[in-house]
């Protein structure tokens, strides 16, 4: 199975830009431990990451039909951006919203997400290793929707739950 992870503006200064926020680690850190965590579990990983919100937008259309799973941390984009919102409700797969801060804890503007109501879960708050937790959980609901019915929470049963 193959996985799609997304990575927004500015994330590419991971290591250098806030660290008492984000950590000292790179970017590429975070992109290898998943894509180790990943491999573990016998899936693929692709990483994209973009400075601009229309190549995020193409990453998430050209992951339909051929990725059962995208993890995305848009970063700024998460609070912003309604074509990675409407391209994301059209991906048929698990998407998983990624933040290694807690959002919820930090600015206002922050605490708002327009990812979140197309997204099936969230990890956010736990540094690196929520990179780790975000693809484990991605494999797993991927799982748990081919088992049978769909997973409690997330965008599906919104969804069901409002018909």
């Amino acid at each position: 199975m193959h996985l799609i992870l997304l990575s927004g503006p500015n994330l590419d200064l991971l290591g250098d830009r806030e660290p008492g926020v984000y950590g000292r680690e790179r970017l590429e850190d975070h992109v290898a431990r998943a894509a180790a965590t990943a491999e573990s579990l016998g899936w693929t990983l692709e990483h994209h990451q973009s400075n601009h919100e229309g190549e995020l937008v193409e990453a998430v259309h050209a992951a339909r039909g051929r990725a059962a799973a995208v993890v995305v941390n848009a970063g700024a984009l998460t609070h912003t951006s309604w074509s990675l919102h409407d391209a994301l409700g059209a991906f048929d797969g698990v998407v998983v919203e990624l933040h290694l801060s807690n959002p919820a804890a930090r600015e206002p503007f922050r605490r708002t997400s327009v990812v979140a109501p197309v997204a099936d879960g969230l990890v956010a708050g736990m540094g690196g290793l929520g990179y780790e937790l975000s693809v484990i959980a991605a494999v797993r609901l991927v799982e748990a929707r081919a088992a049978g019915p769909a997973v409690p929470g997330g965008r599906r049963n919104q969804v069901e739950e409002e018909v």
